[in-house]
């Protein structure tokens, strides 16, 4: 599983010309789920993300409060190493992959985290501004 992290000033998701997602002062969380990810990988992984002290002054979202914008990119796991055309073979299938996306937003509002989301598998268009920038991709 990979995430990733963004500062963000402000962040938002729209589908169908509707906001579904949208923070203020908190990360946006680009999250990509491979074929041997478990849900206790994804907990572990949301404690990570929500922990990690990437917030100016040191600070985590967890010592901040700040909240968090979750988006399913299964193009994390995209591989071009071979010719223009990137494959998505190490990328879990929807079935597979969309629990797991529940998993970690679960996982992370179970420590607290305010936390907004995208859709599985819709068309977003997302919509953010780097603090920093300051970009992070962790990694289980």
């Amino acid at each position: 599983m990979r995430a990733l992290v963004q500062t963000v000033s402000r962040a938002s998701v729209t589908v169908d010309d509707e906001v579904i997602g949208k923070i203020e002062d908190g990360l946006l969380v680009l999250l990509g789920v491979t074929h041997d990810d478990t849900p206790a990988i994804a907990g572990e992984l949301a404690r990570k993300v929500f922990e990690v002290r990437i917030l100016d002054d040191e600070k985590s979202a967890s010592d901040l409060g700040a909240p968090l914008l979750v988006v399913s990119q299964f193009t994390l796991y995209g591989d071009a190493r071979k010719g223009r055309r990137p494959t998505w073979s190490a990328a879990a299938p929807a079935p597979v992959a969309e629990p797991l996306v529940t998993a970690f937003v679960e996982a992370l509002r179970a420590r607290g985290a305010a936390v907004s989301t995208g859709r599985f598998q819709a068309h977003m268009l997302v919509e953010s501004v780097n603090v920093g920038p300051r970009t992070l991709l962790l990694e289980l």
